[in-house]
């Protein structure tokens, strides 16, 4: 992988999950010194969508599904990635590691939008997705503490290649703070969750995380969990990820296993099963700027969109689901990151479920991400959604977008 598609990857991997800013020099201040970063993207998309077809049990982002006719939406908004811009500070003080990161995540776009929830939701005007604190070693490991994301399927966001892009959601979701990339067609949100967490030392390439997360209810209206609002209530969550990185003269690559379990409540009926649970495995392979991803997940209880979202049917009985994503790219002689990727998630009915319920959320995407410059990526791109219910009743969105993303180094080379 060449520097500037490595400094692009990093610096989406920082808008997600970074326990550092994504700069290359620091500034002292007293004990401390401070890093500051940042990422600003825009897009052009445009969606469209057809379908009539009722889809209970997912997050209702097709516009298809209250119009009879084909719509056509065009919209200049964020993609997947959101604008940040992260203050982080460390120090060594009494043997021990300790850090801080703080950031926010304003919205780019003028189209109004409200809340959706706590769970997955987003904001139109700016979030905060990151406030934690670290403390450790690298002889016995570190600490967080604090607001960041989920640990439970947050590997499988991070590879997406969408990523760097929009994805799907552009026709209804733009105007929010993000698109939904691939969330819901391949992977579960991970998530931003208050949490305290360990992480081992680095043993030659294995590495693993143990959590607590704040839990989210299962509550809504078409099922008792169409929104997640977190509330107290909930259990809190225990999630856990275990990964090998490995480097062999030119393959590099890496192997993760991840879950989560919560014990849940619903707002309105007693639940036949009140644990929520899921696993996941995933691996991905670089060679000769060639780039595989491979992953997959199973839950019962979780919802297939976000986290506790429609995990449960109206009668308190826990629905399966699972899914997964392939993808490939290839970054050319010119520098060009080429790539494609499909995913689906699907739901299994219960004996209480309507053929309405949502069967299979497949998309497909093709993507062409350029460095223009080390700290500039145009981005073109192209995703096919189909959604399925158990009736065999479908609706359709396609959607293709330019734009491009910044990544922003205040303080640093």
């Amino acid at each position: 992988m060449n520097k500037n598609i490595k400094l692009a990857v990093a610096g989406a991997v920082l808008a997600l999950s970074a326990t550092a800013a994504n700069a290359g020099i620091v500034i002292p201040a007293g004990e401390w010194t401070v890093d500051i970063g940042g990422n600003v993207n825009t897009y052009a998309t445009w969606t469209r969508q057809t379908g009539s077809a009722t889809m209970q049990g997912s997050y209702n982002y097709w516009a298809g599904a209250n119009d009879t006719s084909t719509r056509t939406d065009s919209n200049i908004t964020t993609g997947l990635l959101p604008n940040y811009l992260s203050v982080s500070g460390s120090t060594r003080q009494n043997d021990l590691d300790v850090g801080f990161t703080i950031s926010i995540q304003p919205g780019a776009s003028s189209k109004a939008h409200s809340s959706v929830g706590a769970s997955g939701g987003q904001n139109a005007k700016q979030e905060n997705r990151q406030a934690f604190m670290t403390f450790g070693d690298k002889s016995w490991g570190s600490f967080k503490l604090g607001r960041d994301i989920g640990v439970f399927a947050s590997d499988a966001i991070l590879n997406d290649m969408t990523l760097l892009g929009v994805g799907g959601g552009a026709g209804v979701l733009a105007g929010n703070t993000t698109t939904l990339g691939r969330i819901g067609s391949g992977f579960i949100y991970a998530d931003w969750k208050s949490q305290v967490a360990y992480t081992t030392p680095n043993f030659n390439g294995f590495q693993a995380t143990v959590a607590l997360t704040q839990g989210w209810n299962q509550e809504g209206d078409t099922t008792i969990s169409a929104t997640s609002n977190g509330r107290s209530g909930a259990a809190p969550a225990y999630e856990g990820k275990a990964s090998y990185s490995f480097a062999a003269n030119d393959v590099t690559g890496k192997v993760w296993v991840s879950g989560i379990s919560q014990q849940v409540r619903g707002a309105s009926v007693h639940l036949e099963d009140n644990t929520a649970w899921g696993a996941d495995i995933g691996a991905n392979v670089n060679f000769a700027g060639f780039g595989l991803t491979g992953y997959y997940y199973h839950g019962e209880g979780l919802g297939t969109q976000f986290q506790m979202t429609d995990g449960y049917d109206t009668l308190g009985k826990r629905r399966e689901s699972d899914g997964g994503y392939v993808q490939a790219t290839y970054i050319l002689p010119t520098k060009t990151k080429l790539g494609a990727s499909w995913g689906v998630s699907s739901f299994d009915r219960t004996s209480n479920d309507a053929t309405t319920l949502m069967k299979d959320s497949e998309m497909w995407a093709v993507g062409l991400y350029h460095p223009l410059t080390k700290h500039l990526n145009l981005v073109a791109e192209y995703t096919r959604n189909t959604q399925e219910n158990h009736a065999g009743a479908e609706n359709r969105a396609q959607t293709g977008s330019l734009g491009a993303q910044r990544f922003i180094v205040l303080l640093g080379k």
